[in-house]
């Protein structure tokens, strides 16, 4: 993972930016380990004091967690992912309670602000999403899923409300293996009346659409 080397003066806000969009960017990935501590430094042409300064402050934020004896991983790809993470743990119901509540309002306003374009993509996503619960292919459903509930919030051209649904990426996204990993086959939630309703610009459906299967999703997992 090629890093620049840092200037001089505030060097350890300089490595926790790099260090920051390495992750942001992918370079990085949730769960996996970053370069050890000698690595950094060479890359970084600084200190091994500024590299665990800055260790330390990801630490905090929630974005590195630091194993002793086996290394710093990946944990959140932002800062207010971290405080999510550290807020919602493995409670999948407050999970789900955030969850309705931001995207309820996605679909809304995404029903009157999407693109064709957009619209497109949902399309796309479902179909690719429903096709894997079909084969059974978990992990793609997850990530599928996870993509068309993310498009939806964004095709509401809220920034404000997309960059808060967007720092809840792993929490959505471990709320959605929860709930593929328990329910039956045959009960896995239907997003189809949720992307009609969007389609035909029905503002007041797509709200109720997306309401209801949270509301299911929570009834069935509230023990």
């Amino acid at each position: 993972m090629p890093l620049a080397t840092t200037r001089r003066a505030g060097l350890v806000d300089q490595v926790i930016d790099q260090m920051r969009g390495a992750i942001a960017g992918g370079e990085w990935p949730v769960g996996r380990r970053i370069p050890p501590e000698p690595e950094l430094v060479n890359a970084l042409g600084v200190g091994r004091n500024t590299v665990r300064e800055a260790v330390r402050a990801l630490s905090h934020a929630g974005l590195l967690e630091v194993r002793q004896g086996d290394g710093t991983f990946v944990r959140a790809t932002s800062e207010l992912s971290g405080a999510v993470r550290r807020l919602c743990g493995s409670e999948l119901r407050e999970v789900l309670q955030v969850r309705r509540t931001l995207e309820v309002e996605g679909a809304r306003l995404a029903a009157t602000e999407r693109t064709d374009e957009e619209l497109t993509r949902l399309e796309a996503l479902l179909a690719e999403r429903d096709a894997a619960l079909a084969a059974k292919d978990w992990d793609r459903l997850v990530e599928r899923d996870a993509a068309f509930h993310l498009l939806l919030v964004q095709s509401s051209h809220n920034n404000l409300l997309y960059q808060l649904y967007q720092g809840l990426t792993e929490a959505v996204r471990a709320s959605i293996t929860a709930t593929v990993e328990t329910d039956h086959e045959d009960d896995h939630v239907s997003h189809t009346g949720l992307l009609d309703a969007v389609r035909d610009r029905d503002p007041a459906r797509a709200a109720a659409e997306a309401g209801g299967f949270l509301e299911e999703l929570l009834e069935r997992h509230k023990d």
